[in-house]
């Protein structure tokens, strides 16, 4: 009899480094293991991965290329809705685990797998995220999760590792890194306590910028596509030279206290440059572009969209349904915007669009109207207070 398959979501990190071994060799499984790239490693890292994971005894390995289909599906919502969590984090994580997710899914699916496996613990967000995208696209695949099942501590892993023959290094480093198109988290023991922050050490990206620059975005139905004067016909290089430019000014650094799904409190850190001017740079586009109920009803849907994400909910199907609402606000989202970057910080100094609702022809803000009279103003200040003036009569009439 041919051994059943099981597809990993495979990182090469300590605990995806035992699932291969506990799954082949304890549970007999002919083991897939499967690395979603969102735009996190370089091409170096990547080799290092693969030849670990046939080290490890896998039967194939592979690696699925998804940055532009994150961008496409995903990231470019994020935008559209300048979703920011709790006005602070831009779902760097959140987006890119349940998109890797579902990849990962659809690839057990593609090769029918009898199981689908990730090595989650069950203390974070992560496991949620992996067991709902497996469950919704693979449903009649076994879900095996060794790490949170076993509960596992590193040591145990590492012993169990070292009794298997596989000797590497795996002393922990101070802090975790992940690193993605939409920012970059950092985790240690500052992000366990409420009290404390970062040191610079901790951050990935060093700050090597002390002069100030100003530099120039340019929005095409609401997409990123040129950057200090450069144009870019796919966003996502576009995003990856702001990047370059803006992550050694130290901008875009910060921690996020949130709510985590399985409903405890918690903290990390994130370095996302890019991020965070693009959607300050795209929210003030719109302010000048879009009409007052646009913005409103934006940024309600936005909400609910991100929160959703951030909750594992990517494949259920109202996201698309808000998508296209998101999708349909950008078709004036286009002009230039004029940013300022200098050391920790960034601010927008204005925009130029054909679309900006700011037109002289109607009139300046408290200055001068041109398109309507005193008179208009009046009447129209009457109207809009009837109903109020008359609630105050009413109760005093009553009150009398």
């Amino acid at each position: 009899m041919s051994q059943p398959k099981v597809v990993l979501a495979f990182s090469g990190g300590l605990d995806t480094s035992f699932c291969v071994k506990y799954l082949a060799e304890d549970r007999g499984y002919e083991v897939y293991s499967v690395l979603v790239d969102t735009g996190g490693f370089s091409d170096e890292e990547l080799k290092t991965i693969e030849a670990n994971a046939y080290a490890l005894g896998v039967k194939q390995h592979a690696t699925v290329s998804k940055t532009r289909e994150y961008y496409n599906d995903c990231i470019k919502y994020l935008i559209f809705g300048n979703i920011l969590k709790n006005n602070t984090y831009p779902l760097s994580v959140s987006a890119e685990r349940i998109f890797q997710a579902v990849a990962v899914a659809e690839y057990a699916k593609e090769i029918g797998a009898s199981a689908i496996a990730h090595g989650s613990t069950g203390a974070g967000n992560d496991q949620v995220r992996f067991d709902m995208a497996f469950r919704i696209i693979v449903p009649e695949a076994e879900i095996i999760t060794p790490i949170r099942d076993l509960k596992l501590s590193r040591e145990a892993e590492i012993e169990y590792l070292t009794a298997k023959g596989v000797s590497r290094d795996w002393t922990k480093a101070a802090y975790s890194i992940n690193k993605g198109l939409w920012g970059t988290s950092v985790g240690g023991k500052e992000t366990l306590t409420s009290d404390q922050y970062l040191p610079e050490s901790a951050w990935p990206t060093q700050i090597t910028k002390t002069e100030p620059e100003r530099i120039t975005l340019e929005f095409v139905n609401g997409e990123l596509k040129g950057v200090a004067g450069e144009s870019f016909e796919n966003s996502v290089t576009a995003i990856q030279k702001l990047a370059e430019i803006a992550q050694p000014f130290g901008i875009g650094r910060d921690i996020h206290v949130g709510d985590t799904i399985i409903g405890i409190k918690g903290r990390v850190g994130f370095e996302a440059a890019a991020p965070l001017i693009i959607i300050k740079a795209h929210h003030t586009l719109e302010k000048h572009v879009l009409t007052e109920q646009q913005l409103y009803w934006k940024e309600q849907l936005s909400n609910w969209y991100g929160s959703l994400l951030h909750k594992g909910q990517f494949v259920e199907p109202v996201m698309r349904n808000i998508e296209t609402f998101l999708g349909d606000t950008q078709s004036h989202v286009t002009g230039k915007v004029h940013v300022y970057l200098a050391p920790h910080r960034f601010h927008v100094e204005g925009i130029e669009s054909p679309f900006d609702l700011m037109s002289s022809k109607f009139g300046s803000y408290g200055e001068m109207n041109n398109a309507w009279t005193g008179d208009d103003v009046r009447g129209f200040s009457k109207v809009a207070s009837n109903q109020v003036m008359i609630y105050g009569k009413v109760s005093d009439s009553v009150n009398q």
